[in-house]
């Protein structure tokens, strides 16, 4: 009987070949020749559990070929080899980089991301030419001491690891200019950040952070600044001092408001999504004038101020997801505006269909809502100088002075009205003044002097916060036009009107609808639609038993009063745009009469 049917195994005839395949090493000797040849050696990708000891010492013993090739004219001069300055290590399984690592003292870039290695030896702080450090997508949770000593460092990149502080000693890679720390558990930065004076980009995105060392303002080169995704509740006032900023993310933290950046000049891409921030004021934007990029979805913004206009270099706004009822018309003056976000809103006024059209589609249609629509003559926005000019240095339409009556100077974008306008009334009664159309930032003081004739005045257009008490001196006074101020309330001695019919109010900022109105029994139209107004009073409404024009649209009024059904002496009703859900859509749409018989039979007997 044959051995091999008595169970003995036959020979493998490979058997001689597996031995020595076994012991080939995993880096081929041709690569280790071309990167004594190039300077570079890239083994990534190659399961490696551990680095080669002839990896290290490569530049250290000579090669095997050194003994057969001694002629001086050979091809491959291994006694002219180039010292390794490139090693990528990513993605193989490695779990730690050997003390020898030292061997390689030329090293320029050292490339070991995606590995499991879960601390640095200490021999990387003699590698003194590296420039390049890539350990992100590691398992690293601290960082020796001996790094600081990488003086000659530019980029070190350490995302993705589970790091959970910044040691001091990094503050003296000064010739850092990237560094990126984000994806790890950093529950604090050192203030030692402050001294990479020539830095020009941080990241810090996906940690745990609450704070910012406010020392971080001294990095006068940083350009980028990523913050996104941590618990920062607050921004240090230094960070204005970084004039250099032209990037700065600070999307999902828990910011309440934008910082104040006044010194930030270069700043061209804002991020504060995903916060918490109601409220955007003036002063937020008033120094952004290179702002390209202004995210602020997901917050909780109900208004926008009109100082948004500054920003003319605005490409991309994107106010998706907020409680935004309204939006300032002058938006549409924005001349580089392309993108405007603004879904997820419940904006009131601007029909459904404008909103579909695109961004300048819209922006066109909030446009023609600047103009004043009972305006005339528009385009001849120049004084008249005729035969009858007054000594005012044609400040003065003298024709509409003296035949009409009328003091107009409107659509100058003035501050103030010169004293030389009302210096040319001299003794022509005024019946009508107009200051619409200009910048005036409250009422002109020497508009009293006017009280004995003016019945109509129109303010409306201007940036006037208050109604003062000159004003409500013009006891002759039928119809007042204050539409697209900064009214938020009116004074109590506006009660003194008693000729007051007409009121124009709307786009302005009213939360209440002004009690002085319920008090002045002539009043016979009120417009106060673009507003924030959430409630009326019926009952004083049915006592203004002239009032026929009731303009309310576009307000945050939560529910409609069905006593408002027994105004009758309402002519017009105007409801749109408020989120209330009764009366529906349908009804309102049916007019007047329909709204208010319909306010009536929901009234409880």
């Amino acid at each position: 009987m044959s051995r091999f049917a008595r169970g003995d195994r036959a020979p493998n005839p490979r058997a001689g070949f597996r031995d020595q395949r076994e012991k080939e090493p995993p880096v081929p000797q041709g690569l280790i020749k071309a990167a004594r040849k190039s300077g570079q050696l890239n083994l990534s990708g190659r399961g490696l559990t551990e680095v080669p000891v002839s990896v290290w010492r490569m530049n250290v013993d000579p090669p095997e070929e050194a003994h057969a090739n001694v002629g001086f004219d050979g091809t491959d001069r291994w006694w002219e080899q180039t010292e390794l300055t490139k090693l990528i290590l990513a993605s193989n399984k490695l779990q730690s980089l050997s003390e020898d690592i030292r061997l390689l003292p030329a090293m320029v870039v050292l490339d070991v991301h995606d590995n499991q290695i879960s601390e640095l030896p200490s021999a990387i702080g003699e590698l003194v030419n590296l420039q390049r450090l890539n350990i992100s997508h590691n398992k690293l949770k601290s960082l020796p001491e001996e790094l600081a000593q990488l003086q000659n460092i530019k980029n070190l990149l350490l995302h993705h690891n589970q790091l959970e502080e910044v040691p001091n000693s990094l503050g003296q890679l000064i010739a850092l200019e990237e560094l990126d720390f984000s994806n790890n558990n950093l529950r604090s930065v050192s203030s030692c950040l402050g001294a990479l004076t020539n830095l020009t980009r941080l990241n810090l995105s996906n940690n745990k952070l609450k704070v910012l060392p406010p020392e971080i303002s001294r990095m006068k080169s940083l350009r980028q600044l990523d913050c996104t995704s941590n618990l920062l509740e607050d921004i240090p006032p230094s960070l204005a001092g970084m004039d250099c900023l032209e990037q700065l993310f600070l999307r999902q933290n828990k910011l309440t408001f934008l910082p104040q950046l006044p010194n930030c000049k270069l700043l061209k891409d804002l991020h504060v999504g995903n916060n918490q921030i109601n409220t955007v004021s003036a002063q937020h934007l008033t120094h952004l004038t290179s702002l390209c990029t202004l995210e602020l979805r997901d917050n909780k913004l109900k208004s926008l101020p009109d100082e948004i206009t500054l920003l003319t270099g605005l490409e991309r706004l994107d106010l998706a997801n907020n409680d935004l009822g309204s939006l300032p018309n002058t938006l549409g003056n924005l001349p580089k505006l392309k993108s405007l976000q603004l879904e997820g809103n419940p904006l009131r006024g601007i029909r459904r269909d404008v909103l579909n059209k695109g961004t300048q589609e819209l922006l066109k249609y909030l446009r023609s809502r600047i103009q004043v629509p009972d305006s005339k003559n528009e385009e001849n926005t120049s004084p008249v100088v005729t035969a009858m000019t007054l000594p005012s240095d044609s400040l003065v339409n003298a024709h509409a002075l003296s035949t009409l009556k009328t003091l107009e100077y409107s659509n100058k974008q003035a501050t103030t009205i010169p004293d030389a306008i009302f210096d040319a009334i001299g003794s022509c009664p005024v019946s009508t003044l107009n200051f619409s159309k200009n910048q005036l930032a409250e009422v002109p003081p020497r508009i009293v002097e006017l009280k004995e004739s003016v019945c109509d005045a129109n303010l409306g257009f201007n940036k006037i916060p208050a109604i003062t008490l000159n004003l409500c001196m013009l006891l002759k006074l039928k119809h007042l036009d204050m539409r697209n101020n900064f009214l938020s309330s009116l004074p109590d001695e506006l009660e003194a009107l008693t000729r007051l019919q007409s009121i124009i109010l709307s786009f302005n900022r009213f939360k209440t609808f002004p009690e002085v109105l319920y008090r002045i029994p002539t009043i016979e139209t009120i417009l106060i639609s673009t507003n924030q107004i959430g409630s009326i009073d019926p009952e004083k409404l049915i006592k203004l038993t002239k009032l026929s024009t009731l303009d309310l649209q576009n307000n945050d009024l939560l529910q409609i009063p069905p006593a408002l059904g027994n105004c009758e002496n309402l002519r017009a009703l105007h409801l749109e745009g408020n989120p209330f859900r009764t009366p529906r859509a349908a009804i309102l749409a049916k007019g007047t009469a329909a709204i208010l018989e319909y306010l009536r039979s929901r009234i409880a007997t």
